[in-house]
């Protein structure tokens, strides 16, 4: 019997750990090969590979986000081969398994929750008796009729193989994301989510945890993930594990974590700005919603004080990125209410703060309650929501353009500088200048093309052009400053219009080649000769004083100059502020 495990990533880079388990439960009486596309794969291309290899059952791991594109693979392969068993698991099928019962024809088996078990013995029959009742955790048909056995009891997740050890996913490591589990279930009961639904949490045998961790870094794994709901919600455990991989981490990996902030206490955010090395963690915060009206609805508890605590003693200790979440359209949030949440969280300056839309996901509190607040939402997968009582669709394009130029102007980091200052000095809160920039980069047709680099300064330009043409000036100097931070080489042909003329740069130029020492030791210290000095660095004129800036974190308007290095043999570039007295000096 031929058996694969496949699913549809949202990324190449992802991997699916839910197909490793079944494969390791299964051997060594089932041989199972793991397959694994992406979503935007042609359909006909993974149909295509699938029925060459010659299948007798295909399972497909499914979620919100390969569902749909999973059904038309399903469906394309039945029609080749209607004699081959297709089976589902995963969460998105798990719920409302009636529904899909319904809807898919094409499918045979669905299972319910989690799968190692139900998968190995459905296997059994499928190559023994096909006595498919006894089976816990099973949906299919008999004659028409629907049969669905009840979810199985809990796995005893000690008693599970190493799903990381597989000799085909080796070559791979050092490319992709490994996704890794250290404990299964969640503590908490939010009512959109689905880790609610499953009461309790289950841990792994430690030590098992850290051989599979030492095997996988061994191997070259460079990006861990940990798909635990909350990694910290055992102090001792999460301090040992956090000791641990401080201590026996290889250079170049790194962990990422979902980690509640507000119950992670001082001693271990200290802990981990002492002993860890920076970008060795990096730590996945959902803070979701700061009103606690629509918290206490959807039966979240927590205290923003307190995770505004250990998320800016983080960001002190300089050696943790860490990664916000917000969710728009929860109940009784409406578009005041949610501009406060994202200023509220803004103020704290994450690396990144991810905006997502409320989506109905199947076995949910918040979607069986749905008209206590008059959801609208897809009714297919996502699932994401068009409206309720207080927010209506045209609150949600607003916000999603928000969205739009947050992604690109702010986790992206490419002119932090210039967003500071934006959000600081020139508009009223941070969320005025997203939204007022979203509406205006909608506006202008910009979310439906692409962009490069230099588009992204030029669009910034024209939106202060006509919204804030006062603050131009210095705004386009600090755009130039962190346009030219951000280059590894020295630019070709800049975005904007090169104010000083060839004979005040030449005569600049000559008076660094005569004094270096004008621009500092460190400069001095490197020596350029004049074809390096022309062929490495650019001269700007900018309207704010950077002397004071680098020193103070102000932006202090003034008119001066600064020169740009791009260093070849660090790969870095560095700025030089220009004193005054050396721009009269080369006059």
């Amino acid at each position: 019997m031929k058996i694969i495990a496949t699913t549809l990533n949202a990324k190449y880079i992802h991997t699916n750990l839910a197909i490793r388990y079944l494969k390791a439960y299964a051997e060594p009486e089932y041989k199972v090969d793991l397959v694994e596309y992406t979503i935007k794969d042609p359909v006909m291309n993974i149909v295509s590979d699938l029925i060459q290899k010659k299948p007798d059952v295909i399972g497909f791991s499914c979620y919100i986000w390969n569902i749909e594109e999973t059904i038309k693979v399903m469906s394309m392969l039945k029609k080749v081969n209607p004699e081959l068993i297709i089976v589902l698991g995963g969460p998105e099928v798990t719920y409302d398994v009636s529904y899909w019962l319904d809807r898919l024809c094409d499918v045979d088996f669905i299972v319910i929750g989690e799968g190692e078990i139900t998968f190995k013995q459905l296997l059994e029959q499928l190559d023994g008796d096909k006595d498919f009742s006894s089976i816990s955790g099973l949906a299919y048909r008999k004659d028409k009729e629907k049969k669905i056995s009840p979810q199985r009891n809990k796995v005893d997740l000690k008693e599970l193989p190493s799903p990381y050890r597989f000799a085909e996913d080796l070559s791979q490591l050092a490319k992709r994301v490994t996704y890794f589990e250290t404990s299964r279930g969640c503590p908490f009961s939010c009512q959109f989510c689905l880790s609610s639904i499953e009461v309790g949490v289950r841990y792994f045998d430690r030590e098992k945890v850290k051989d599979d961790i030492r095997f996988l870094m061994e191997n070259g794994a460079k990006t861990i993930k940990f798909v635990d709901r909350t990694f910290n919600i055992s102090r001792s455990y999460a301090m040992e594990m956090f000791r641990f991989l401080i201590d026996e981490h290889k250079p170049g990996t790194v962990f990422q974590f979902e980690i509640t902030a507000d119950i992670m206490r001082p001693e271990v955010i200290q802990f981990l700005n002492d002993e860890a090395p920076a970008g060795l963690f990096r730590f996945e915060i959902g803070v979701q919603s700061t009103n606690d009206a629509t918290n206490e609805l959807v039966m979240r508890k927590q205290n923003f004080a307190k995770l505004s605590r250990t998320v800016t003693m983080v960001k002190e200790g300089g050696k943790i990125d860490q990664h916000l979440d917000l969710i728009a359209g929860l109940p009784e949030e409406n578009y005041d209410s949610f501009k406060n949440t994202f200023n509220d969280v803004f103020a704290l300056r994450p690396e990144e703060l991810q905006l997502g839309f409320l989506k109905m996901l199947r076995g949910t509190g918040l979607r069986i309650r749905a008209k206590e607040h008059d959801y609208i939402y897809m009714d297919h997968a996502p699932y994401e929501i068009l409206g309720n009582n207080i927010l209506s669709f045209d609150d949600i394009i607003r916000i999603k353009q928000v969205e739009d130029v947050l992604e690109k102007f702010w986790n992206d980091h490419r002119m932090d500088t210039t967003v500071e200052h934006l959000v600081t000095n020139v508009f009223p809160t941070p969320f005025d200048f997203f939204q007022d920039f979203g509406s205006f980069w909608d506006k202008q047709g910009w979310a439906r093309i692409g962009h490069q680099l230099e588009d992204l300064y030029k669009r910034l330009y024209a939106f202060l052009e006509e919204s804030d043409p006062k603050s131009l000036n210095v705004v386009e100097s600090l755009m130039k400053y962190d346009y030219l931070l951000h280059q590894k080489f020295k630019p070709r042909k800049p975005w904007w219009q090169d104010k000083l003329s060839k004979q005040d740069r030449s005569s600049l130029y000559q008076h660094l080649l005569q004094s270096p020492e004008a621009l500092g030791e460190k400069f001095s210290a490197m020596k350029l000769n004049e074809k390096e000095l022309y062929k490495h660095t650019m001269l700007e004129s900018v309207s704010f004083d950077l002397s004071h800036y680098l020193k103070t974190g102000e932006i202090m308007e003034a008119e001066s100059y600064l020169l740009v290095y791009f260093n070849q043999s660090t790969n870095r570039t560095e700025v030089f502020p220009i004193p005054e007295s050396t721009i009269k000096n080369a006059s």
